[in-house]
């Protein structure tokens, strides 16, 4: 029990760690733009190519923990990303810094699934729920607090290369406590790695990823028009179809395939990776919070981080009620209640928030919805029937939550772009037709790529010298954004009720398999 103790706190530190450093770098993106002098594209993919390399590497350590042992992959993974993290802090060039964020997402991709599937190998059943919500908490709290931690780093330093040079004390403390207080766990199925399938996995998800993190602008229909985005995205899913094929083959030849051929032709498990994609869904709408209490509620834009606050809680106590739930319900049960939770948060948004204590009750909410998704209930799922490639299952399940996270922030932002194009129209018909009486010049939405930022277009609409008409123009801005972020959350809400239908669904699917199972007992032993 002590040893179980101990590797349940050294792995949420880990989980801690790791998530929270994909949403950290958030508050240094300036300060590295302006540092290596690139564009602000460019600088984006300090984050692209973090979330390229947890893609990638998510499955594949799933596959290697079950074969050569979690506690010595947990290890590697911990030693990888400490090293990537000294290697963005002493980076010289922009090009370094990139290769740098690579090796330390391929260190911290694997990490919480690791953890997840020591849990379900060596913990006792009755305790694996509290134990998988602890690691969900701590994973949604860091993903949550990610850009608040490292915006108060940056302010107390000054320095953004105190961002990474933090993680190395808390690697080495990982490492130097796991070794003597984890205990090893692996699948007893010795089959060689498939490598081959590996590479085509990786080469897959790589051009997938690239794919849809290359959607944006103000139309996401236009986005796929693109040929970086469905080019690249046709090429992933046109692998991931010979991957199948080629992984049946590798089953066929008694051979361990890297995919879970078996368990994705259960519907059971198809559900469950639609389930993991809405949790991830979900998850990316909370990151829009301190933008809609500094637009819609006029929050200062210095103290909307702090709005934050009670979402992560939220999370955090949603993580550890769910393990319970999952313990004493089953998961089915509380992936209905954290649908619900969530549907209910989202959609208060639009409906109801009108100010900054409503904010809290609908945040709150959704905190404890997606909070409750994202430890114990859908790991739970995804291994009942994985037998020893637990690690298999999560990674799987560990992707198509990343699918989620990468493609709805491309979606939510596109309800934000949409409203701010829409700026200039909406106020020339508050203003009658003409955008004149002394109204910024943009108003008239000529030209909509000209338009500036909302704290420059707060500045602008304040010295409006006609008392009355910046009264109005302000009021259509502020009905304007609203908007956008109103569909934003119904989206969001939409997301979680496609969750509650797949959960609808997976219960039913459950209760066949189990009533045909019992069937053919029943069968077998009237034949006896």
């Amino acid at each position: 029990m002590k040893h179980q103790t101990w590797a349940l706190v050294l792995f949420s530190v880990g989980v801690f760690m790791a998530q929270l450093d994909n949403g950290i770098i958030s508050a240094a993106l300036t300060t590295l733009i302006y540092d290596f002098e690139v564009s602000p594209n460019w600088g984006a993919w300090t984050v692209t190519i973090y979330t390229l390399g947890l893609a990638v590497s998510i499955p594949v350590v799933g596959k290697l923990s079950d074969r050569y042992g979690r506690k010595r992959l947990f290890l590697i993974e911990v030693f990888l990303f400490g090293f990537g993290s000294l290697l963005v802090a002493l980076s010289p060039s922009f090009e370094m810094l990139l290769v740098s964020r690579l090796i330390q997402s391929l260190g911290g991709g694997g990490i919480f699934l690791i953890a997840s599937s020591h849990v379900l190998s060596t913990f006792p059943r009755e305790i694996q729920g509290r134990a998988l919500g602890a690691l969900g908490g701590m994973n949604g709290i860091a993903a949550v607090l990610g850009p608040n931690v490292g915006a108060f780093i940056l302010d107390l330093t000054g320095s953004w290369h105190w961002l990474f040079l933090i993680n190395l004390p808390i690697a080495a403390a990982l490492i130097g406590l796991g070794i003597p207080f984890i205990r090893e766990s692996r699948a007893e199925n010795s089959a060689p790695v498939d490598y081959a399938g590996a590479a085509i996995l990786a080469l897959s998800i790589l051009s997938f990823m690239y794919g849809i993190t290359n959607i944006g602008g103000a139309s996401v229909v236009e986005s796929l028009a693109d040929p970086e985005v469905y080019g690249f995205a046709a090429a992933g899913l046109a692998l991931f179809v010979l991957l199948f094929f080629f992984e049946r083959g590798v089953a066929r030849r008694g051979k361990d395939p890297m995919l879970p051929i078996g368990l994705m032709k259960k519907p059971d498990y198809l559900l469950t990776l639609v389930l993991g994609a809405c949790s991830g869904a979900i998850l990316m709408s909370v990151i829009f919070i301190p933008a809609y209490v500094e637009q819609v509620l006029g929050v200062a834009a210095s103290k909307s981080g702090y709005y934050y606050t009670p979402l992560a809680l939220a999370s955090g106590i949603g993580a550890g009620a769910g393990g319970a739930f999952v313990d004493r319900k089953g998961p089915v049960f509380t992936m209905i209640l954290a649908s619900v939770l969530s549907i209910a948060g989202a959609a208060l948004f639009p409906l109801w928030v009108e100010a900054t204590w409503q904010m809290f009750v609908a945040s709150c909410l959704l905190g404890l919805g997606f909070g409750i998704m994202l430890g114990a209930p859908l790991n739970m799922l995804a291994t009942e029937s994985a037998g020893e490639s637990k690690g298999v299952a999560l990674g799987t399940l560990s992707l198509f939550r990343q699918i989620g996270m990468t493609i709805a922030p491309a979606v939510y932002a596109g309800f934000i772009s949409r409203a701010f194009l829409g700026i200039g129209d909406r106020i020339g018909e508050a203003l009658g037709g003409q955008a004149g009486g002394g109204a910024p010049p943009w108003t008239s939405g000529a030209d909509p790529a000209g338009q500036p930022d909302y704290q420059e277009l707060m500045d602008q609409i304040g010295q409006i010298p006609v008392p009355s008409v910046r009264e109005t123009v302000m009021n259509a801005v502020r009905d304007a954004v609203s908007e956008g972020y109103g569909n934003l959350y119904w989206c969001a809400a939409a997301v979680a009720l496609l969750s509650l239908a797949a959960t609808v669904a997976l219960s039913a699917v459950r209760r066949a398999g189990a009533a045909g199972g019992k069937a053919k007992e029943e069968k077998g032993a009237a034949q006896n």
